[in-house]
């Protein structure tokens, strides 16, 4: 960029002002926003974008079949000058996980101590959210006339079972216009390596659910030799599946599994006659479905069990709702203009790290579904998912302000 051009994107990150962007993020955090229930957190987005005359939509969400869930997300998009410069799409999730009981608090009391602001989703990733709005309402209000467009898009349904928000913004066409995509998660406390703030994550691990049915024969409980127990082979299944092999990246590490449940049996007095088994897989490129599942089947048949074993994935509304692997080139521009952003903003060179976990950012980075070079850039805290949620304050104003001058560099 040249010097001016660079004056005038650190001229939109200085415009943001802390206290009103914390007073934002307390606010949202105030809002209980579960996950299926995020309707009042986006009339909150959607109003606040609207008194500043930033022309909000609402883009709806339905999925009948499975949840039954109607939500809706909120967008909104400064048009930029020039159809052929790059559109930037800015991304986060309003929704948290349910609210966790073991809170000694609200869990939605947003309350400040000590530079760390407390709530349910106050890290994961409300924090990210207001920053995004911060950023996206410092460049609009502005006297910059960007080329490029910069889309915004707070989501719902991240933190549920298919993250329906971002899978809509997808297949409603919405991001068939968008070069890439910043998504402001928390980034260092998921990272595959110890990193502090601030850090870009360029990547992520995909995942795959196995769902396991295994069928049995019943029988008297006090005959267990005239059955077969599904539940002893469901154990043995989990174990299987625990020692798979797994494949390794380079950048994103080592693939891996973890069983997460055996259900099966009930009555007294009888030998099980089914049971289920679900592990979690995570995957690095190269590992696909027909790999997975293959991996599972051999593993299963090596087993030479008495039962029935149907291996399966979790069911979902469509097959294309999946989360692939990616990697983000170091040397693609969206990289270096957030880069050169962190080291305006916060004085240092930015740490490069990678997710360990899946979210949406993998719809947008994923070859098979957006395919967008997609960075991850956001404050951290602890306790996510957890009684004790927080954020770090000044990571908050200082990830708005690196996403706001990173933008203003690309769109420029």
């Amino acid at each position: 960029m040249t010097d001016s051009a660079s004056e005038t994107a650190q001229a939109v990150a200085d415009a943001i002002d802390s206290e009103e962007t914390i007073d934002l993020l307390q606010e949202m955090v105030q809002i209980p926003s579960p996950y299926f229930e995020e309707h009042d957190c986006a009339e909150f987005v959607y109003e606040w974008l609207d008194e500043r005359g930033l022309d909000p939509e609402y883009h709806h969400v339905s999925e009948p079949d499975i949840t039954e869930y109607e939500g809706d997300n909120v967008i909104a998009r400064i048009e930029g000058t020039d159809p052929d410069a790059p559109t930037v799409l800015l991304n986060g999730h309003i929704d948290t996980v349910k609210l966790v009981e073991a809170w000694e608090e609200d869990p939605c009391s947003g309350r400040i101590e000590d530079g760390k602001l407390y709530g349910q989703g106050a890290c994961d990733m409300k924090g990210g959210v207001a920053g995004i709005m911060a950023a996206f309402a410092a460049l609009a209000e502005s006297d910059v006339e960007p080329r490029g467009d910069v889309l915004l898009t707070a989501v719902v349904d991240e933190e549920g079972p298919y993250g329906l928000g971002s899978d809509r913004l997808i297949r409603d066409g919405l991001l068939d216009e968008v070069d890439v995509a910043v998504v402001t998660e928390p980034g260092p406390i998921l990272s595959q390596s110890e990193v502090e703030n601030p850090a870009l994550i360029l990547g992520a691990r995909g995942r795959f659910l196995y769902d396991v049915t295994v069928t049995g024969l019943a029988a008297h409980g006090s005959q267990p030799e005239k059955g077969t127990n599904a539940v002893v082979d469901a154990g043995r299944v989990a174990e299987a599946l625990d020692e798979l092999p797994v494949d390794s990246h380079p950048l994103l590490g080592d693939g891996s599994v973890c069983p997460l449940l055996i259900e099966g049996g009930s009555q007294t007095l009888s030998v099980p006659e089914s049971a289920r088994v679900m592990a979690d897989r995570h995957v690095v490129p190269g590992e696909d479905e027909a790999t997975v599942r293959e991996q599972a089947e051999t593993a299963i048949a090596d087993l030479d069990l008495d039962s029935d074993v149907e291996i399966d994935f979790r069911e979902s509304p469509d097959p294309g709702i999946k989360y692939g692997p990616y990697v983000t080139d170091r040397d693609h521009p969206l990289v270096g203009a957030f880069e050169d952003a962190t080291r305006s903003v916060a004085g240092v060179d930015p740490a490069v790290a990678y997710f360990s976990s899946v979210g949406d950012f993998n719809y947008f980075g994923d070859p098979d579904r957006a395919d967008l070079p997609t960075l991850i850039v956001g404050p951290d805290g602890e306790n996510i998912h957890s009684a004790g949620e927080f954020v770090y304050t000044d990571e908050v104003v200082e990830v708005a302000r690196i996403v706001a001058e990173g933008t203003t560099r690309l769109v420029c």
